[in-house]
């Protein structure tokens, strides 16, 4: 069973399915996690540090699933491509994710404000992490290439930029997607990216120059 924070984060990133942020009530969070409100306030200080840890950790879960996939067994070009399509697969069902990786927040989000310059750190270690704000996108896309390690690091980045490319711009719609009033509608989901694409970051990846490090150019 997880313990009271990860409890309470997995309640608030339930709550968004249904509501948007600034309905999200904290009673009824602690009730879903079957904590006290207290304990609430205890972890989080408020419902902006709360925000603030749940978009910190949907950044941290996002790095540990791109290492875990580096990491696997195969060519590593193929790990790249890997990453690729789970950042597309995983971004469509995660809009703070999405929102961390483009900068496209909206309303129903939780954008966490900054900590109140000359506030008492947080009592909880994991809050004053938390507090310390969300990385900017640009920051994540780097924070993911340095998970490939200095030999993949550009080629990790531009797998990572195609990637966001389909996620910011999805395959288009069929005529039916227009709206009447001649704005495209959001898409229901986001598809995969196509084997096209995939060939592409395949080839990419796999071209060795005449450099002694084989660098990609």
């Amino acid at each position: 069973m997880p313990n009271a924070r990860e409890a309470l984060l997995d309640a608030a990133l339930g709550a968004l399915a249904h509501r948007s942020w600034s309905a999200v009530r904290m009673a009824d969070l602690a009730v879903a996690a079957r904590v006290s409100r207290q304990t609430l306030y205890n972890e989080f200080g408020s419902k902006d540090g709360l925000a603030r840890a749940l978009v910190r950790r949907e950044a941290d879960t996002y790095l540990q699933g791109v290492r875990q996939l580096l990491d696997a067994p195969g060519p590593p070009e193929r790990n790249l491509v890997a990453v690729a399509e789970w950042i597309v697969t995983r971004a469509a069902s995660r809009p703070v994710l999405r929102a961390l990786l483009t900068g496209a927040w909206d309303e129903r989000l939780p954008m966490p404000r900054p900590a109140r310059p000359g506030a008492r750190p947080a009592a909880v270690p994991a809050q004053r992490r938390a507090d310390e704000g969300p990385p900017a996108p640009g920051e994540l896309v780097a924070a993911t290439a340095a998970c490939a390690g200095e030999r993949w690091a550009v080629g990790c980045e531009l797998a990572v930029r195609l990637a966001l490319s389909h996620v910011v711009a999805p395959t288009l719609p069929s005529l039916e997607g227009w709206r009447a009033d001649g704005h495209c509608a959001e898409p229901d989901n986001w598809s995969p990216i196509t084997p096209t694409m995939t060939r592409v970051i395949e080839m990419i990846l796999s071209v060795e120059t005449t450099s002694p490090r084989k660098t990609i150019p």
